[in-house]
């Protein structure tokens, strides 16, 4: 699938899944307010919404592989994207919350699939341009990121109501199906990808798979804490609600140029990489716990640059693997542990707040903690080395493209 006349198709689909993976997610904290309302549903309830993701992501990522081996990796991406298509259709119309909470579950579907196989579809497709082709799917996901945010409150008002806008990204995942349907006539049994599908216990004996997947655990730890809890770090120095509400999306949108440059620069020189980023963020959680009103915008550039770590695993994840099913263990085993790991991160924040009477310094030492790990995990996980040679000639298996 990729000879020329195919590789713009892939390209496209590539590109339009990355778009898709995050719509679920940040269209619900758009009109979380509305949705409260609407349903009705008590905040706590609303909150345990806001942690499916991670849940979904978690199950789903270690369960990938076996998903991808019995259904064929086009068929499973193609399926999991209907399903989300469904959900998110369904949910816009759910009269309750506990019939929305389930459709929410079959609409985070697409992204928690796509989470484990594009590393691999990648390596499959593009095994010359992995970190190219990382960043189109890292940079799609952060401009449909971003526009879910930005434009389902818009979309809501125009429409008539936050239904129409969470219902209308099922349009966008809808049209991601069509790119991958050519490749499915392809996704017939591979003996030698059948033989070389690596159960997930395997890479939990290696140093590599760890690392890995540390990294990435500790990175999205990070994350999960930004965007659930900068805003109210802000807001506590005494930032008005708008300007800390901006603070938080100028964050969120460093993601798009940061995952244009940075897959590539991975390629190259991996170490130097996660130094750059592992420098950048400590400087934005240092000058946080400093200065935390005075630099905000400062702060928040040099923390959006640090969140390069998560396209920067992607990429790591496709570079330190041989062959395609290593690449898709590898894939499902660094981010079903990371998402575990990233769980934890808003709770522990919550509660360091709880019992330090809304003291930031705990919640940012955390943080800095993570991004020491993180780093230190990546610089690892970035010298030139292969999960295949950890395991042994169980996954010296070919890559192997359909005709």
């Amino acid at each position: 699938m990729t000879r020329p006349r195919h590789a713009a198709l892939l390209v496209g689909a590539v590109a339009l899944t990355g778009f898709t993976m995050r719509v679920a997610v940040t269209s619900i904290g758009a009109v979380l307010d509305d949705l409260e309302a609407g349903l009705p549903v008590s905040s706590g309830v609303a909150g345990i919404l806001t942690t499916l993701p991670v849940i979904v992501f978690a199950t789903l990522g270690f369960l990938g592989p076996a998903l991808a081996h019995r259904l064929g990796e086009h068929r499973l991406v193609v399926l999991s994207l209907a399903v989300s298509t469904a959900g998110l259709a369904g949910r816009a119309i759910s009269p309750g919350v506990w019939l929305f909470g389930l459709l929410s579950l079959l609409a985070l579907t697409g992204g928690a699939i796509a989470n484990v196989l594009m590393p691999a579809l990648v390596k499959r497709h593009f095994a010359d341009r992995i970190g190219l082709m990382t960043a189109v799917y890292t940079t799609s996901l952060a401009v449909g990121s971003t526009a879910a945010a930005g434009l389902t409150v818009p979309i809501a008002q125009a429409a008539g109501g936050w239904r129409t806008g969470v219902g209308s990204w099922a349009i966008v995942t809808a049209l991601a199906v069509l790119p991958w349907l050519p490749t499915l006539r392809h996704d017939r049994p591979d003996p030698a990808t059948a033989a070389g599908r690596l159960p997930l216990r395997l890479l939990a004996r290696t140093r590599l798979g760890w690392a890995l997947a540390l990294m990435f655990g500790f990175q999205s730890f990070q994350a999960y804490i930004a965007f659930g809890w900068f805003t109210n770090f802000f807001r506590h120095n005494h930032i008005g609600a708008a300007t800390a509400g901006a603070l938080v999306a100028f964050f969120a949108a460093l993601s798009i140029p940061i995952s244009m440059v940075i897959p590539a620069a991975a390629a190259r020189a991996p170490r130097l990489s996660v130094v750059v980023l592992g420098v950048a963020a400590t400087a934005g959680y240092l000058g946080m716990l400093l200065a935390p009103a005075g630099g905000a915008w400062a702060w928040m550039l040099f923390g959006g640059i640090g969140s390069g770590m998560f396209p920067l695993t992607l990429t790591l994840i496709g570079l330190r693997s041989r062959a395609v099913p290593s690449t898709a263990a590898l894939s499902a085993f660094s981010q079903g542990v990371g998402y575990l790991i990233a769980g934890t991160g808003p709770l522990l924040v919550g509660l360091l707040l709880d019992v330090t009477d809304q003291d930031w310094t705990g919640p940012l030492l955390l943080l800095l903690t993570a991004n020491l790990l993180s780093s230190l995990f990546g610089l690892y996980a970035g010298r030139r080395q292969y999960v295949d040679d950890e395991l042994g000639s169980t996954a010296r298996q070919p890559v192997t493209v359909p005709a």
